[in-house]
């Protein structure tokens, strides 16, 4: 009877064993990174802490080891996420100045290649963020992204005088994602250093707020793998249909992460409802997001034909990878008007001989009339009370 309970047992065993490794293999390279972090973190297989140090004016968050063992392109690579606070033993209005993050070995000792970083994104929780602030109507209006840092422009800091306002106990969200273009055959570990800057509150700082606007193109969501044809050019061929897919108010649906064959090609978005503008105001910083094979992104007032500024893109020569992305800061900014029309044109050369993937974004900070208002009050206020 043992013998045939035991039998049983070997057996159930071995089939939920096969049945999991059939759906690990028929997952999407992404996903398995996925599972293979979770795992790899909940067995303490390799380190699964954060490593958080708070200075007075910056904070530098080290994330937990993330193994590489496979290409991973854009969107596909181990990541983590992690919610946060500047400091949580304080309510201090704070300005956040500046954004880096770099690629470091699993010991923490020694910088390693930036190829490895696919993009590093921040974002505040609008409902708290403007709840404090009594803007209660921003809230869920736009993607509450603070910062992107990316391949290619891994730093940045707003001009002088301009900041992010934030409270010092306000939460954050931070999540990082590993990239790997080149290096096949090789299993190793990498942790991305995760560095904030900020000053404390000065009333000549001026508020910036964050809008996020990109490249999107349309494709077909009845049959989304068909691609451009010949009675639809201008189709696009998405690279998945789950994860940035978007349906604007003209009902047509768009992808922000695309398939581009080899060769050259030019790509449009027209961005002036991403935009939101209620009112006239100055654009002051500008961190753009690319993929490789990417050459210029340039944003253009079409209202009176002009370019306003042209990011570029620096792409590696012997290996897939971008070495460079070009950005904006300027104090005096760029003018921006709530009845002028604006434009995203991206420009690529897919030199490879197969397909590859393709996003193209702007992650662009404006002055904040309405907070700066806030501010003023909040300013009045503090000075009534101390």
């Amino acid at each position: 009877m043992k013998s045939k309970v035991t039998k049983y047992f070997v057996f159930l065993i071995l089939l939920v064993i096969t049945i999991a490794g059939l759906y690990y293999l028929n997952l999407s390279n992404r996903h398995k990174a996925i599972l293979k972090t979770y795992l790899s973190h909940k067995l303490g297989i390799v380190d699964n802490t954060w490593h958080i140090t708070s200075k007075e004016n910056s904070i530098s968050l080290i994330t937990p080891t993330m193994i590489i063992d496979n290409i991973y392109k854009s969107m596909e690579g181990p990541q983590v996420i992690k919610p946060f606070q500047l400091n949580s033993t304080k309510s201090d209005l704070i300005w956040i100045t500046s954004f880096e993050t770099k690629a470091i070995n699993k010991n923490e000792d020694r910088e390693i290649s930036n190829d490895f970083i696919c993009h590093t994104n921040i974002d505040f929780y609008d409902g708290e963020h403007y709840g404090r602030w009594g803007l209660n109507h921003r809230i869920g209006i736009q993607y509450p992204r603070l910062a992107t840092m990316t391949s290619g422009i891994e730093s940045y800091k707003f001009p002088k005088g301009f900041g992010f306002p934030v409270f010092s106990n306000e939460n954050l969200f931070l999540a990082t994602q590993t990239l790997n273009h080149n290096i096949i055959g090789e299993t190793f570990s990498v942790k991305h250093e995760i560095n904030i800057g900020f000053e404390k509150h000065q009333k000549n700082m001026k508020p910036l707020t964050s809008k996020s606007v990109m490249i999107v193109l349309p494709y077909n969501p009845e049959n989304p793998f068909s691609g451009p044809t010949t009675e639809n050019p201008n189709m696009c061929l998405p690279i998945e249909t789950k994860n940035h897919s978007y349906t604007y108010k003209d009902g047509i649906t768009y992808s922000g992460h695309w398939v581009i064959f080899p060769g050259k090609a030019i790509y449009k978005t027209d961005i002036t409802d991403q935009l939101q503008l209620s009112e006239n105001t100055t654009l002051h910083h500008i961190a753009t997001h690319l993929h490789p094979f990417s050459e210029t992104l340039a944003f253009r007032d079409k209202t009176i034909d002009s370019t306003l500024f042209i990011s570029t893109a620096k792409n590696h020569v012997n290996k897939i990878g971008l070495k460079e992305i070009t950005y904006f800061s300027s104090e005096d900014g760029i003018k921006l008007y709530s009845n002028h029309k604006y434009e995203l044109v991206l420009k690529t050369n897919n030199t490879s001989n197969a397909n590859q993937d393709m996003m193209a974004s702007m992650f662009m900070f404006l002055y904040d009339k309405e907070m700066d208002e806030k501010i003023k009050k909040y300013n009045q206020k503090t000075n009534e009370t101390s």
